[in-house]
């Protein structure tokens, strides 16, 4: 006769697990909800201090997924799974990233505190770093200005590290 003892600790570990399972969804799925109202707060608190869409999009892609994030991580952890290292993982992970991206991570800094400081606002006319134009973006990364031939792409880190002059109006042309 054939020995079902294998089979029958499989099928009761299993049955063991779904409840275990059912609670890692409910709580992934109420920070899922958790996740949305932070969204939905982190845009009206931008709205109330009058940030630049693209920061205020910023802080509410960031609320929403590190919502998700410590979710993602609670739900693991309530399944049985060791998070410990998972979460150093992360760590690792988010320090190497760091340091290979610093440039870029510079830059978006840079954008967000020019976004949040607006010492100068599309539609300027500005003179920065032997470059001048008037400012028809500003994006997280780079600052965009046009000139009458050229559209200019300079580094938010470098705008905020040299001096800019802000013209009411472009300087007007020797006849």
């Amino acid at each position: 006769m054939p020995d079902f003892q294998p089979i029958e600790r499989l099928v009761q570990s299993i049955i063991d697990f779904i409840p275990r399972l059912l609670v890692a969804l409910i709580i992934y799925l109420g920070f899922w909800v958790v996740a949305f109202l932070m969204g939905a707060a982190a845009r009206r608190w931008g709205s109330r201090l009058r940030l630049d869409e693209s920061l205020r999009d910023l802080f509410v892609r960031l609320a929403r997924l590190t919502t998700l994030v410590i979710g993602a991580i609670t739900a693991l952890g309530t399944i049985g799974i060791d998070v410990s290292a998972l979460v150093a993982g992360l760590g690792l992970t988010s320090f190497a990233l760091g340091f290979a991206l610093q440039d870029v991570i510079r830059n978006i800094l840079a954008g967000i505190l020019i976004l949040m400081y607006r010492p100068f606002r599309r539609g300027n006319y500005i003179v920065v770093g032997g470059r001048e134009g008037i400012v028809t973006d500003i994006d997280l990364r780079y600052t965009t200005l046009q000139t009458e031939t050229q559209r200019i792409l300079i580094p938010n880190a470098n705008m905020f590290t040299e001096a800019i002059t802000v013209l009411n109006q472009p300087p007007s042309l020797p006849r």
